[in-house]
């Protein structure tokens, strides 16, 4: 009986030493990891301030590659919200949400120093107004790098059990920061450093075109007036074909940029018709949009010699590896267009293009906007050509729209849902071939509205 006695003593003592140690341990918990990553701080922010990008760089599906992701709420800022659910104890059910973010992603420049974004999150760890802090704050000499803070913050309230949980924060809520923080530095090491920050770009729903095209190369040495050259050839080309079909041109043409390489720019050149069914060779002909090659299928080296390879083997009529139809010599027709687009708008010479190509695909990676590049390139169209005077100087500058096919994506851009728009450019005076592009109206493009280079 003695000995029973003395085990209960121990029992209610040890009860007594657990209930003091969980009341002088702290009531809440923070744990925090830091890193520099070499990107200006709005493609950080922009990544962070939303959860589309998430799952490539979140260690949950380091843990679980089963790990299921649904999203909700807005698709950018504050109430975006993001849930997972894993078999896998390790991961479990959870969610995030995206609480504030400050400042405003339009208020962020080469002149802000500091940001934060807050996610609430909710999931199987002990304690109660669970969130993740992200601090960004811009550093380098240039201000071209972003120190990265993420912490995570907890309360345990009175509840003593949840006070002792704070002796395992360095665990799952640690390594949760740590390999995610790693991940995420790697995800915005595959995006461009261009600054997209005066780009207000679009999304717009584009409509099914049927259109003849060719493909074709310009040498970069040549610079714009050897493009100019190589698209006025190509023109006249697709003129003819279009009159032997009996078709008419509803609008000037679209350059679809295929490889802007070191030393040449490939591209198609395209004109919109009138209608998508052509008689070629006696034969009705449907026109289809392009479709991904099959898989093994030989690539050439690029667009002109895709043409070159398609006009030696196929007879009139005949389809291409991209489902393309053959009309005669270089020229195919097809259904181009269709479905969502990024749109941004350029003013100035055509060097600013594949500029502006690049600035629509950043900003596409950092909203986590999905896109294929290769099977649609994006686009090139001429809302208002340049004007020069009679000594051939350029007196006002082009007026370049410039699309990126869309995959995946929200309906709207922050931008949109925003309602901002840019200061309306100056067509008095020719924009720099290196300041950023001016956006325009979000009409898109279509049979009517295609316009020349």
């Amino acid at each position: 009986m003695m000995r029973v006695l003395e085990f209960l003593v121990a029992l209610v003592i040890v009860a007594v030493l657990g209930v003091l140690a969980a009341v002088v341990m702290p009531g809440s918990g923070h744990v925090e990891r830091s890193l520099v990553m070499g990107k200006d701080m709005r493609q950080a922010y922009d990544v962070l301030d939303n959860f589309r990008t998430l799952p490539e760089y979140t260690v949950l599906r380091s843990y679980d590659p089963k790990v299921q992701f649904s999203y909700a709420g807005k698709s950018y800022g504050p109430g975006a919200e993001v849930s997972w659910t894993s078999t896998d104890p390790k991961v479990g059910n959870g969610d995030l949400t995206i609480a504030s973010a400050t400042p405003d992603f339009d208020k962020i420049d080469s002149n802000t120093k500091n940001a934060s974004i807050v996610w609430n999150l909710d999931n199987s760890w002990r304690g109660m107004d669970k969130h993740f802090t992200l601090d960004l704050e811009r550093q380098g000499s240039r201000g071209q790098l972003t120190n990265v803070t993420w912490s995570y913050d907890v309360s345990y309230g009175w509840n003593l059990v949840n006070r002792f949980a704070n002796l395992y924060i360095h665990g799952d809520p640690d390594s949760f920061i740590q390999f995610s923080l790693n991940n995420l530095q790697n995800v915005l090491a595959g995006v461009a450093n261009v600054d997209y920050s005066q780009l207000y770009p679009s999304i717009v729903q584009t409509q099914p075109t049927p259109m003849l095209l060719v493909s074709t190369s310009s040498p970069r040495k040549d610079g714009v007036d050897g493009l100019d050259n190589v698209v006025a050839k190509t023109l006249t080309e697709l003129q003819a074909a279009a009159k032997k079909l009996g078709v008419n041109v509803t609008g000037p043409q679209t350059l679809f940029i295929t490889n802007y390489g070191d030393q040449t720019f490939d591209f198609d050149v395209a004109l919109p018709i009138d209608s998508s069914t052509l008689t070629i060779g006696g034969q009705s002909v449907q026109l289809t949009a392009p479709t991904p090659p099959a898989l093994g299928a030989a690539a050439p080296a690029d667009a002109s010699s895709t043409a070159a390879a398609a006009s030696s083997t196929l007879s009139p009529g005949g389809r291409d590896r991209f489902g393309r139809v053959s009309v005669d010599g270089h020229v195919f027709a097809t259904l181009e267009f269709g479905g969502a687009a990024l749109k941004g708008v350029w003013n100035g010479t055509f060097a600013g293009v594949p500029q502006t190509r690049d600035m629509l695909k950043a900003y596409a990676q950092t909203h986590g906007y999905q896109f294929d590049d290769v099977s649609n390139p994006p686009y090139d169209v001429l809302v208002t050509p340049e004007v020069k005077d009679a000594t051939g100087n350029i007196t006002a500058y082009a007026k370049h729209v410039v699309y990126l096919p869309l995959i995946s994506a929200p309906q709207q851009t922050p931008e949109q849902i925003a309602g901002l728009l840019p200061p309306a450019p100056d067509t008095g005076v020719p924009a720099a071939a290196s300041s950023a592009p001016s956006p325009a109206s979000s009409t898109a493009p279509s049979a009517g509205s295609s316009a020349a280079h």
